[in-house]
């Protein structure tokens, strides 16, 4: 199974994914006059604004940091450290390029996703990717299908890669039996889910800066103590990139496709632009300024930070301490980093880390269960009994990552995450005229010295698609 499951892996990322990524970034980029450039200086007037509350949604840096807390999960540390083994220093680089240009990718979706949202019958903003594939495009079929992916990815099969790595990291720190480790966790995770989505929003609004901000000292408390070691890391890391690390004692020789594979590959995963998790997030706030863009913009932040800032924390970690001399399995991935940490600053680092993945998993796991609520409601099946059945599945899976391979969960995250995308990608690509129109109409706003205000009016091949009582009548100050 696990071969068979790998050969499909291979095909689906080792073709049409990592070029259908990289071109509909540089395609968002272009469309959208280079907006993750050209719109950098809005991002501290972003951030500010972001609080602001409103009545039928949660604020935009509740949005924010909700996306955030699915991005910064387990794959921030084992995922790198993966994709290290697999690709060299290089596949850092690559990482890197995918949040540059998934920055242009996230805003097009995550605006689509405000200016497409709806209300729940709760008053609740509701939207995502499936929203815009029915109102936008007028294919109901294909949000359905996008839903159970979404479904089967982060209701079930990434909730077991993150409690894994939490089993993994305690067990190896202080010998705790796995079972027991996803045991607490599942019961956290269910006191916290059962919030619905603005529970779990206001809990991330505090706990996830919290969270980054402590992996990303640690990661420069590290460089600090051992300046000296940067250049080189850097010079592994932009040769490495191109297939011109030289293999040599300690280090292995890696082609430029191993190192792009294992980038892209573990670089989506965590920052998730363009496979449509994040717009579910994106789609229930109250964005201010009341315009589309404002949201895809704060939300190019969260690429920003997962990526840029989180990632390399553990990447720095990882190559001071010294690179692996031969390719890990995804079992030892949480192991790498905790060996490279002991190693660059003494035993306690193991223990340290493994409450750091416990944190980040916990986080992760319980916006990811937001997520695949969130489409329940699209597939009209958000009764009681389907939301504590979803529930129950969650812990089930999560329980699961405790005694199964992670091997194979991994390849299964891989598949289904590919398939998100590939769905997905293919909606905003269609959609990509309304995503101009968008950033074109925000941009002038901006340009003229008023605050940017969406008015449906103005756009009448738009406005039939959109929800009532949504973007009318809105305030302007």
């Amino acid at each position: 199974m696990a071969d068979f499951l790998s050969f499909i892996n291979e095909i689906l990322w080792g073709s049409a994914l990592i070029y259908l990524l990289f071109c509909a970034g540089i395609w968002f980029t272009w469309r959208s006059g280079f907006v993750q450039f050209r719109y950098v200086r809005f991002f501290g007037r972003a951030l500010k604004k972001s609080f602001i509350r409103q009545s039928d949604g949660i604020t935009a840096f509740q949005a924010l940091c909700t996306s955030l807390a699915a991005r910064v999960g387990s794959g921030n540390i084992a995922g790198v450290a993966l994709a290290i083994s697999m690709g060299g220093p290089g596949a850092v680089f690559w990482m890197w390029v995918t949040a540059l240009i998934g920055m242009a990718t996230s805003f097009a979706e995550c605006s689509l996703a405000q200016l497409y949202k709806t209300r729940d019958r709760h008053g609740q903003f509701r939207g995502g990717p499936a929203w815009y594939m029915e109102c936008g495009l007028g294919m109901r079929w294909m949000g359905v299908l996008f839903s159970v992916f979404l479904l089967l990815s982060f209701g079930l099969i990434f909730n077991t890669v993150q409690a894994s790595a939490v089993a993994f990291a305690l067990d190896h720190a202080w010998h705790i039996p796995k079972w027991l480790t996803v045991s607490v966790l599942a019961a956290l995770t269910m006191l916290v889910c059962i919030r619905g989505i603005r529970g779990i929003a206001r809990l991330a609004q505090w706990f996830v800066p919290m969270m980054a901000g402590i992996w990303v000292l640690t990661g420069l408390v590290v460089m600090v103590w051992h300046f000296e070691k940067l250049p080189q890391v850097f010079h592994l890391i932009f040769t490495g990139a191109f297939g011109f690390q030289e293999a040599a004692s300690g280090v292995m020789g890696y082609t430029l496709s191993q190192a792009l594979t294992s980038g892209f590959q573990r670089g989506m995963f965590s920052n998730e632009a363009g496979m449509g998790s994040t717009p579910n997030a994106a789609a229930a706030a109250s964005s201010w300024p009341p315009h589309p863009a404002a949201q895809g913009i704060v939300q190019m932040i969260g690429v920003f930070i997962d990526t840029i800032v989180v990632c390399s924390a553990t990447a720095m970690i990882i190559l001071i301490a010294g690179l692996p001399e031969k390719s890990l399995t995804p079992d030892a991935g949480i192991l790498l980093v905790q060996h490279a940490l002991v190693s660059l600053t003494g035993h306690w680092a193991s223990g340290y880390l493994g409450v750091v993945v416990f944190l980040f998993a916990f986080t992760s796991i319980i916006a990811n269960y937001a997520y695949a609520e969130n489409n329940l409601v699209f597939l009209r099946l958000d009764s009681r009994r389907n939301v504590w059945l979803l529930r129950a599945s969650v812990v089930v899976m999560m329980l699961l990552g405790s005694v199964i391979s992670v091997s194979l969960i991994w390849h299964l995250a891989d598949i289904t995450m590919a398939l998100m995308a590939l769905t997905n990608l293919t909606a905003i690509l269609l959609l990509s005229p309304v995503v101009k129109t968008i950033a074109s109409d925000y941009l002038r706003q901006r340009k003229m010295g008023i605050k940017p205000h969406f008015d449906p009016a103005r756009f009448p091949e738009i406005q039939p698609h959109l929800a009532p009582d949504v973007w009318e009548d809105l305030p302007r100050e």
